[in-house]
């Protein structure tokens, strides 16, 4: 049963880096799903819920992203940051307890009729205060891509450096050269080449190496580092 008194839900601002349209780089986007009813029928809702008193947060947050959306393995779950506003929602004051979540680019795609993913960049009408979550869930993830190695969450198992330099760059929101990226991500040790190679297309062309990352956990692998744009 959700607490009395303040009502207390728990909301999750889910990333993945999926493909871009026509001549268009992977991007960024969240994971959302559409009201049914009012208040604020037919906008767009960050997946979550009220928590139980039997549940702690995370416990709550991965209960919400199963039963709401039927996303069930999620590769990184953070706390982000409470909104407390008393005219966040109308009608009875709830405070949300917000997360960052990660998903590899190669999840399977089984979503409920009401769920999609939406480019951050174009982001629909969305409920209450669910775009801020957003932009600030967002912010947190462009910051530590580059002093961890967090970008383990949003990469599959084996990828090519070019297609890792996409993920970096959709967290980001501008390119990353590919070489450099290998270099500084090899002297960190954050990721190992696999001895393997991707099979060419069509058009052949040199097989691309394949690595992956030496851990799969969240780790502090230069405190003080900054991907910075091109010049």
């Amino acid at each position: 049963m959700p607490a009395p008194g303040v009502l207390h839900e728990v909301l999750c601002a889910v990333f993945e880096v999926r493909a871009g349209g026509d001549a268009e780089p992977p991007g960024l986007s969240v994971l959302l799903w559409q009201r049914g009813e009012e208040p604020q029928r037919g906008s767009w809702s960050l997946p979550g819920g009220l928590s139980c008193t039997d549940e702690d947060l995370e416990t709550s947050a991965r209960r919400q992203l199963a039963e709401k959306v039927d996303l069930r393995e999620v590769a990184h779950l953070e706390q982000l940051a409470v909104f407390s506003a008393p005219d966040r929602v109308p009608g009875e004051r709830v405070i949300a307890s917000t997360y960052l979540g990660l998903v590899p680019s190669d999840s399977p795609a089984n979503l409920p009729d009401d769920t999609r993913w939406h480019p951050v960049d174009r982001l629909p009408d969305m409920s209450f205060d669910h775009r801020g979550i957003v932009e600030l869930a967002r912010t947190r993830l462009s910051a530590k891509i580059s002093y961890t190695n967090i970008a383990f969450a949003l990469a599959p198992a084996e990828f090519s450096m070019s297609e890792l330099s996409d993920i970096y760059g959709a967290a980001l929101g501008y390119p990353v050269d590919s070489t450099n990226l290998l270099r500084i991500l090899s002297r960190r040790g954050v990721v190992g080449a696999t001895g393997t190679t991707r099979r060419t297309g069509r058009t052949g062309g040199r097989p691309p190496a394949l690595y992956r990352f030496t851990e799969r956990r969240l780790r502090v692998t230069d405190e003080f580092a900054t991907l910075r744009p091109p010049p």
